[in-house]
């Protein structure tokens, strides 16, 4: 069956993946945005109300859903920890509980902070998790919802995300306006993704069979000092990077969340079930900001 005309709901359309997910797939289903907030072509739906959510659905009666809704203010979370638990669990349960009443898939996206972070070698999809912050525990609890109440899931993790929106990419270069040095972490070692090729790997799992849990970042790894110099050499900003560790972070932002110091996410289950591969985080970047 042609995939033209066939409905996708898209939670939380408005952030960087759900207007990566409307960039590709517009011209192939006809979506059905929905955000926290009113604007073009955006419906307004709260995902903590598990009576709005089944509504929704069952007038729309899409192909799938794709959940790109998610509390993702980190620190913030560690002070709010009842609405972390609304949207980052509580959510995923309602549109996991409506997806399986309908019979459709559900993709839901998760990230690298379900795990500790204290491994030497990057975690699989196998891997024992063990959240450290409270969005890392929310996001695990959401996971653990959609395991529960759909069969017919994608669970993607990713991580370090990037695209149309406010993310460490542009953070980096606006202060690079009025700075010549920054400081910046170099002992959390992960895989920077841009929300074009995350929105390319929903793509592809969406017509397959293959449900379960997936990790989908770009390949190779860096610090974040490593990130913010390669940002500043592609944009051609002379900006110095000192490189910090997280105790010392964690010194200057007494408010911060503890963050996974490894969290290189391998992409076993993409190799273990077909042909899938994600670009490298250097062309991915290069692209970006080109």
């Amino acid at each position: 069956m042609s995939e033209t005309g066939k409905k996708l709901i898209v939670t939380g359309s408005g952030g960087q993946l759900g207007r990566a997910v409307k960039k590709r797939m517009e011209d192939r289903y006809e979506l059905v945005q929905t955000d926290v907030f009113e604007g073009e072509a955006i419906r307004k739906l709260d995902i903590t109300d598990v009576d709005a959510v089944t509504a929704l659905v069952r007038e729309v009666r899409p192909f799938a859903v794709i959940n790109c809704a998610a509390y993702t203010a980190v620190d913030a979370q560690e002070q709010d920890v009842d609405n972390s638990y609304r949207i980052n669990a509580i959510g995923p349960r309602n549109l996991a509980i409506a997806a399986e009443e309908a019979g459709i898939p559900l993709v839901h996206i998760s990230t690298d902070y379900v795990f500790a972070g204290d491994k030497e070698t990057p975690y699989t999809e196998f891997d024992k998790t063990g959240p450290i912050s409270v969005y890392g525990k929310t996001k695990l609890a959401g996971e653990e919802f959609v395991k529960e109440f759909s069969r017919r899931h994608f669970i993607l993790r990713t991580a370090w995300l990037y695209g149309d929106g406010k993310n460490f990419v542009k953070t980096m270069l606006k202060l690079a306006e009025t700075r010549d040095c920054l400081s910046v972490v170099d002992d959390q070692i992960g895989n920077p993704t841009s929300a074009d090729e995350l929105a390319r790997a929903i793509d592809h799992l969406l017509p397959t069979g293959s449900f379960g849990t997936y990790h989908a970042t770009c390949e190779g790894v860096c610090s974040w000092a490593d990130f913010a110099e390669e940002i500043f050499r592609l944009a051609g900003k002379k900006v110095a990077v000192e490189h910090i560790d997280s105790e010392e972070y964690a010194r200057r932002n007494p408010q911060a969340a503890r963050r996974p110091l490894f969290s290189h996410l391998e992409k076993m289950m993409f190799r273990l079930t077909g042909d899938f591969r994600m670009c490298d985080w250097h062309e991915a970047i290069e692209r970006y900001l080109a």
